[in-house]
């Protein structure tokens, strides 16, 4: 007997599409949110140091070593967050998905009301209803080429059970990054109505054609609004699964106690890894974003012609399949016998996310994403 908990919560869907897929080279892998671009090297350098060290194979601290905390504060405010202070505001988790479960367990009771967008990250809406928070759906639009929020339907959606705002930028998998205006909107909701806003921070930097990064938690009266979840992913850190949860004040107190039943403690080795990929200069950040901006590109030229939303930030991008006529999932299925592996975004979100394709051009050099035109024409 299955427990009511898990019945809206479905399989992740990209499992399914890598299995099929399986370890054939020439498959082009546009299904999972990896990258072949390296970590720093002096990252790996590091955590294989930290290996052999007794301190970092330990069950503590439970909350973070307090130089990550500290290197996560100062990293912060070097994207142009606030100050927080490292020890007493930020808990270290075991990647970003023990953050999120600790940071809404915290925000949120049962019945409460998390307003995010359509589509979203399936991990994010998921975690939302296994907390037994319900989730709000708010659509994305296209407006003259691009991913924008519908401030209307958000200023609907608000309702007197509403806790959270929940909001990744770059979102994952549109590539949709939130306007100034769509920023003031979000911060001026949570002010407005005494509103957490649940800030996923992990692409932050991970932006194009040179938009400028703009931190939430720095808006007029959104400090101690402002729950940052991050992780050091854009840093190529990906198998690190280290994460943090800034959470501003007394709620620190809350995240802590939640986090030590559910995550404990991230690797002593790992955390080590990330305190050194945090303190990298912004350079080798940029040198991956413009490779990451040359595959975006190259992706979208393959699928011209075809009703297809470029990324504004991210590493994925979406391909309106119910335009074509074409089911997503269907789609999917005819791609792997073109050799391409693609996941169909049907259950993250809504009615906008269902109509969906997603393509992570992060993880394929432009020489062969040049081979997804042709072979995505064939399935079609």
């Amino acid at each position: 007997m299955g427990v009511r908990r898990l019945a809206d919560i479905p399989g992740f869907s990209i499992d399914r599409v890598a299995a099929a897929a399986g370890d054939d080279p020439d498959v082009l892998r546009l299904e999972n949110l990896d990258t072949d671009l390296a970590p720093p090297a002096g990252v790996v350098e590091a955590t294989a140091a930290a290996v052999g060290e007794d301190a970092a194979n330990s069950w503590l601290p439970f909350t973070g070593r307090d130089d990550l905390k500290d290197a996560v504060a100062a990293f912060v405010e070097r994207r142009g967050g606030p100050r927080y202070d490292g020890r007493r505001e930020i808990v270290i988790t075991s990647g970003q998905g023990d953050a999120m479960l600790d940071a809404l367990f915290c925000l949120t009771d049962p019945g409460d009301e998390v307003v995010l967008t359509d589509p979203t990250y399936a991990g994010m809406l998921n975690r939302v209803r296994l907390v037994g928070a319900v989730p709000r759906l708010v659509p994305l639009h296209v407006v003259a080429g691009h991913w924008r929020l519908d401030l209307d339907r958000l200023r609907a959606a608000i309702t007197g059970r509403t806790r959270v705002v929940f909001v990744n930028n770059p979102s994952f998998p549109s590539g949709w990054v939130a306007s100034d205006e769509e920023w003031d909107a979000i911060a001026g909701i949570c002010r407005e109505h005494d509103v957490r806003l649940l800030y996923w921070a992990d692409f932050e930097s991970v932006l194009f054609d040179g938009r400028p990064l703009r931190h939430p938690a720095a808006l007029p009266g959104m400090r101690d609004r402002t729950v940052t979840i991050g992780s050091p992913l854009e840093k190529r850190m990906i198998a690190w699964r280290v994460g943090w949860v800034v959470a501003p004040g007394d709620l620190v107190n809350d995240v802590s106690r939640v986090h030590i039943y559910n995550g404990l403690v991230a690797s002593g080795f790992a955390q080590v890894g990330a305190r050194v990929a945090l303190g990298e200069p912004d350079s080798g950040q940029a040198a991956a974003n413009a490779e990451w901006e040359r595959r975006r590109d190259e992706t979208v030229r393959q699928l011209a012609g075809l009703p297809v939303v470029s990324a504004a930030g991210g590493w994925s991008l979406l391909l309106d399949t119910a335009a074509m006529g074409v089911d997503c999932g269907e789609l999917s299925a005819r791609l792997l016998e073109q050799q391409v592996a693609a996941t169909p975004m049907r259950g993250w979100g809504g009615e906008v996310a269902d109509r969906h394709l997603r393509f992570v051009f992060s993880n394929e050099p432009v020489e062969r994403i040049a081979l997804l035109g042709e072979r995505l024409r064939r399935a079609l």
